[in-house]
């Protein structure tokens, strides 16, 4: 096939996903189509599904929406300026996309910031902040009855 088909010629929903550079591979699009993160008119696709020039497809991706108009077809991988001419973005869809984004950003702004596991003193602030009580390890217990203590 050509490298951009036009026209009355159809492409599998999956190989125009994966030409479009929306996933890194086929098996990534197929089971983001399976998984019903791609949607037309409202209604979940299939990876066989015949994308049409015209058609709106809406794509939920790491936890972003994207609504795009097919504008081209293609069913190879080429450069992300080539991809980028396959699709339309809605205007709406658009606005809507960095409106999620936004909101993305903020959220991971606000949530705290955490490098790996607590150090002692960490630990022991935590426990303040919580209102727990005195944290006692098990090298630290008490003897029980009849041991030598």
């Amino acid at each position: 096939m050509d490298e951009v088909l036009r026209g009355t010629v159809r492409v599998r929903l999956d190989k125009w996903l994966w030409a479009a550079r929306f996933y890194k591979t086929r098996s990534q699009a197929s089971d983001a189509i399976h998984g019903g993160h791609v949607k037309g008119d409202g209604d979940r696709l299939k990876a066989g599904h015949s994308v049409a020039v015209g058609e709106r497809i809406e794509i939920v991706k790491d936890g972003v929406t994207w609504q795009v108009e097919v504008v081209e077809l293609s069913d190879k991988r080429g450069k992300g300026a080539d991809a980028q001419r396959l699709y339309r973005e809605t205007d709406d869809g658009k606005a809507r996309r960095m409106a999620q984004i936004e909101a993305l950003k903020a959220a991971a702004a606000s949530a705290p910031y955490l490098r790996g596991r607590p150090t002692k003193r960490d630990r022991r602030a935590l426990d303040r902040l919580k209102g727990d009580g005195v944290r006692i390890s098990s090298s630290h217990r008490r003897p029980l009855d009849g041991e030598d203590g």
